[in-house]
């Protein structure tokens, strides 16, 4: 680590760091954290490619990429349930978060005795800042610029248009990603339009379905893992519509995931 990337703004005490987050909260640190919590499983990934594997000492039991990696572990329960006791067991310098993942009362309580830096995202350069903030709370801001350049890169394709789409991120009741989602923003990239125009994820019926007339209909893969007996099931009842899983880590994870997404992207061309 370079001494330059720790870059928060020294206040009274130059030993305590403070740093804004993307809720324009103000964090306070003692000094480089050593004892990182991780409460979103794609930041979980970032921290881990950000070189800051060995400085984790807590995530959710939903953190599983890199593979086995939760292992090595305190799992501290999953984002939205908390085990507070384990946490306070770890002693945490540092605990990142995600307003969308987590859950408010649990935040609450943590951001109480310890320092939490919360990330909302909402598209792809929410992302590229969420980077480069955790680079610069963690002292790893030349890695998470790296990062985001070899991601920005990557994204300078040209994406034709291909079509109107529904985004299915669950079965029973049928929801969909609507505007003001990161998901949102991706099929953009991918040169879909997404047709539901009702902010976050509403619940849709088959009829509301019909009558939007969409080109495709994508089944992620998570978080309902939407399989290929589904695929069937969407056809009888739309038969008008593409049907197609795809990777839902892809759309919607926003850490270093991103890696792997214009790549993902440029194979649907194909493949659609």
């Amino acid at each position: 680590m370079k001494s330059s990337d720790f870059k928060g703004v020294f206040i009274s005490n130059p030993q305590k760091p403070m740093f804004t987050d993307q809720l324009n909260r103000t964090i306070v640190l003692k000094g480089i954290p050593e004892r990182i919590i991780s409460l979103v499983p794609s930041q979980t990934e970032l921290l881990v490619d950000l070189g800051l594997g060995d400085r984790i000492v807590g995530l959710t039991k939903f953190c599983v990429h890199p593979k086995n990696f939760k292992r090595t572990k305190t799992i501290i329960g999953g984002t939205k349930n908390f085990h507070f006791d384990k946490i306070d067991g770890l002693k945490p310098d540092l605990i990142i978060g995600n307003k969308e993942e987590n859950y408010q009362e649990g935040i609450d309580a943590l951001a109480d005795k310890y320092p939490v830096w919360m990330s909302d995202i909402a598209n792809l350069e929410d992302a590229f800042a969420m980077m480069r903030g955790i680079g610069e709370i963690t002292g790893t801001l030349s890695n998470a610029e790296k990062l985001v350049a070899e991601i920005q890169n990557d994204f300078t394709f040209k994406i034709p248009h291909r079509g109107s789409v529904l985004y299915f991120i669950w079965k029973d009741p049928l929801m969909v990603a609507g505007k003001g989602t990161f998901i949102d923003d991706m099929l953009t990239k991918a040169g879909f339009q997404n047709l539901m125009e009702v902010s976050r994820y509403p619940v849709v019926g088959l009829e509301e379905v019909r009558s939007l007339k969409p080109d495709f209909l994508f089944l992620s893969s998570e978080p309902f893992p939407f399989k290929e007996k589904h695929i069937a099931e969407f056809k009888k009842s739309i038969p008008t519509a593409q049907v197609f899983i795809v990777d839902g880590e892809i759309f919607s994870w926003y850490g270093s995931r991103l890696k792997h997404a214009a790549g993902y992207f440029k194979k649907m061309l194909a493949d659609f």
